[in-house]
């Protein structure tokens, strides 16, 4: 492989799993039109082909479709990584950037050059959106964040209904030790993440802003870098 999961030897925070999503995640930030994944299976079918001789091939289909979960079976475990199930995981990451994805066998003669041609081979699961930008497809994929901000009820709606930029006023807690430029979630009142983006101060320096009009972080902290935490063009809505 070009990048292989099996040789990140570092700590557990570089770990993403498996090739799979390691695989989306490569995708994602290329801006792939198409991921190809390859298996010993045809592709996914509507149920185990080993136990059930109906089990149809799902040929063409939503990778946001929930059911394409049911359709993978179970993980396979700790020590069996790779199996179904975390393909289509990894089909439904590389859609948030508008990726498709096909998974097929590795076995099926000059596979990649005939799916890049235009041939239907194995499942073609459809990506529901189009391109985010670069940067927002990276946020979108990021495994893990360094701290979280949990907003009130009125940044909740600026985020989502208003396509603005997160202010100090609207943030009530701050949790975690991170760096200005890092990655943070944004928390509904009740604890569900909404948003994520690239956090404009530190932490220490969060916790002393917020709750404060914009024009008071001179004064607080003896400089302004940005009068917004997470600037809009650095910050992207989860689905929840």
């Amino acid at each position: 492989p070009v990048v292989n999961e099996n040789d990140s030897v570092s700590n557990e925070e570089i770990r993403f799993g498996d090739n799979d999503t390691l695989g989306a995640l490569v995708a994602n930030l290329i801006e792939a039109d198409l991921l190809i994944i390859l298996t010993d299976q045809e592709g996914l079918f509507d149920a185990d082909p080993g136990d059930n001789p109906d089990a149809k091939l799902i040929e063409h289909a939503d990778a946001g479709d929930p059911r394409l979960v049911d359709y993978a079976g179970p993980s396979s475990g700790h020590l069996g990584r790779g199996g179904m199930q975390t393909k289509v995981s990894a089909a439904q990451l590389a859609t948030r950037s508008g990726t498709h994805t096909v998974i097929c066998s590795g076995n099926t003669k000059n596979v990649i050059t005939r799916i890049v041609q235009g041939e239907a081979i194995g499942s073609f699961l459809e990506a529901s959106e189009g391109h985010l930008a670069a940067r927002k497809q990276w946020l979108a994929g990021h495994m893990r964040c360094a701290g979280e901000l949990r907003l009130d009820e009125g940044a909740v709606d600026v985020l989502v209904n208003k396509n603005a930029s997160l202010l100090p006023i609207g943030v009530k807690a701050v949790s975690g030790v991170f760096n200005r430029g890092e990655v943070v979630a944004c928390l509904a009142p009740g604890g569900t993440e909404i948003a994520r983006g690239l956090v404009n101060y530190p932490s220490d320096e969060c916790k002393q802003i917020i709750g404060k009009a914009s024009k008071e972080i001179p004064e607080i902290l003896g400089y302004q870098d940005d009068p917004e935490l997470i600037n809009r063009e650095n910050l992207i809505l989860m689905k929840t």
